[in-house]
């Protein structure tokens, strides 16, 4: 990996000199635009709307435009004036118990590698930081935009996550939401076992982007003249009469699939040690929050559940 920024972790009166890497990349299969008679590349080019000429990038300003339709420039010096913080540190501001932060807030994804005067420091704060439970909430300086973010210790490196700022997140504004909506205890009760009958350990290698394959070997027949042969459709599994019918099904589908594998039980956590080696759970708090495999509870009366935003829950 090659470090895309460096700064330095400012905590108290210690500085942590870092090196900030990219921790994720997009696989997606990359096109260019071309002539479908002659595979030519289209080009395009930088046209003044007004005069019709092609206009060089040092010409070109960034412009904001107003309700009226009118533009306000706006150029370099402008944007030197703005108070955007250029001593690259990452403050950080406070410390959080790690399910308070939404997951929703998350932007972009980092990790930080410590100079090699920095070591100590790093793994003091990695260590004390872990042992905590907590993260670090900070504020950040990255490409002429300020963020603020969270550091977490993930496999003994520390994880910058950029976040999006409050009135970046939507609402949830939808009509069902202020619907009663009539849920019988037989459905509820159905559902929760088909939560339980699917639950088991999170292994993303057990998942795969099977678009992107099948892309790639329409890619890879294409250069070897090869004939491309669409893949089988699966069988569409008919619809039930039914919601609980529905649910029913679906619930003896998930077991009949466990016993396919030979494995009728979720899969359960091997223990690991953390990145150390001598602390149990650390591997727990790597993740965003907490990750709950065990059996959903089985409700058998809903009359005494409080009213939640998608109206009264009225059971049978």
């Amino acid at each position: 990996m090659r470090s895309i920024w460096k700064g330095a972790i400012s905590f108290g009166l210690v500085t942590i000199p870092v090196k900030l890497y990219s921790a994720t990349e997009q696989r997606d299969v990359a096109f260019h635009q071309v002539h479908r008679e002659d595979a030519g590349r289209i080009r395009y080019r930088r046209v003044c709307t007004k005069d019709g000429e092609e206009v060089p990038y040092s010409d070109i300003a960034k412009g904001y435009e107003l309700p009226t339709g009118e533009i306000v420039v706006l150029t370099d010096e402008d944007f030197a004036e703005l108070p955007l913080s250029t001593s690259r540190r990452i403050d950080v501001l406070q410390f959080t118990p790690e399910e308070q932060v939404d997951p929703i807030f998350f932007n972009k994804t980092y990790y930080l590698e410590p100079d090699a005067q920095g070591v100590k420091p790093y793994v003091l704060l990695r260590d004390a930081l872990e042992d905590s439970g907590k993260v670090a909430v900070i504020k950040v300086a990255l490409r002429q935009r300020e963020s603020l973010g969270t550091l977490r210790v993930r496999d003994g490196v520390f994880v910058l996550e950029t976040m999006l700022w409050p009135d970046e997140i939507r609402e949830a504004d939808f009509p069902f939401l202020e619907e009663d909506v009539d849920v019988r205890s037989q459905e509820l009760q159905m559902a929760a076992s088909l939560i339980d009958s699917m639950t088991g350990d999170f292994e993303p290698t057990d998942y795969k982007d099977r678009y992107r394959e099948a892309l790639e070997a329409v890619i890879e027949a294409k250069i070897q003249g090869k004939e491309v042969v669409a893949p089988e459709a699966e069988a569409e599994v008919p619809a039930a009469a039914d919601l609980l019918s529905a649910l029913r099904a679906s619930v003896e589908a998930a077991k009949k699939g466990r016993s396919d594998k030979g494995d009728g039980e979720p899969r359960k956590a091997a223990a690991k040690s953390g990145p150390r080696g001598g602390k149990d759970g650390a591997a727990a708090k790597s993740g965003r929050g907490t990750a709950k495999t065990g059996a959903a509870k089985k409700t058998t009366d809903t009359k005494s559940k409080p009213k939640t935003k998608t109206g009264t829950r009225k059971t049978a």
